[in-house]
């Protein structure tokens, strides 16, 4: 079992890990990070890290769990406005590519099939819900929630790090990304929207 930082100075050492973890889980994934650069970049030594973490996976485990929640806190589901929702997931990843990536690591490494996650550790029991009680509500189309949701996420991810096509920058002039922005917003509002409930 892990421990867990008992003193302030134990804290920010976690926190160092954790960050230097991520970029290096980020850019090179779970089998190609090494320990020995996070150890180093995070200014401490294996026997703190793995006393922390237990291993490298347990480590980017604890990352790519939190990198989770971040987007469920962060970017909070509206399902009475799933384009909007859209257009906020853009921005996260926009802000935070290596949380996107994250996620790729974990497809390509652990799961390629199937959900990403253990149903224990799955997140969108809430997001499911408010899909299925904005279709009740004759808000969102008919099908199922996941795959609504599914297909939203998706969407929004048109442009990430993950695309394979074109791989957007926050560096990139604030006039293309509202251009994107708009695009992404009607296309999911088209795509969602109940049929009736459309002007």
């Amino acid at each position: 079992m892990a421990d867990q930082p008992r003193t302030a100075r134990g804290a920010a050492t976690h926190q160092r890990i954790l960050e230097v973890a991520t970029q290096e889980f980020a850019e090179h994934g779970i089998a190609g990070a090494r320990v020995e650069r996070i150890v180093a970049g995070a200014r401490t030594n294996k026997a703190q890290l793995y006393a922390y973490f237990d291993s490298k996976e347990g480590l980017f485990d604890a990352i790519f769990l939190g990198s989770l929640e971040r987007i469920v806190n962060v970017v909070p589901i509206d399902a009475t406005d799933l384009a909007d929702w859209a257009v906020r997931l853009y921005d996260e990843y926009l802000r935070r590519p290596d949380l996107i990536r994250l996620a790729t690591w974990a497809r390509l490494e652990r799961r390629p099939a199937g959900h990403l996650l253990d149903d224990s550790d799955r997140l969108d029991d809430r997001k499911l819900r408010a899909i299925a009680e904005a279709q009740a509500s004759g808000l969102v189309r008919q099908g199922d929630p996941f795959d609504i949701m599914a297909m939203v996420i998706s969407m929004s991810m048109a442009w990430s790090p993950v695309s394979n096509v074109y791989a957007a920058t926050a560096q990139e002039p604030p006039e293309l990304h509202d251009r994107r922005r708009a695009l992404l917003h009607e296309s999911v509002h088209r795509a969602v929207t109940a049929d009736h409930a459309r002007p």
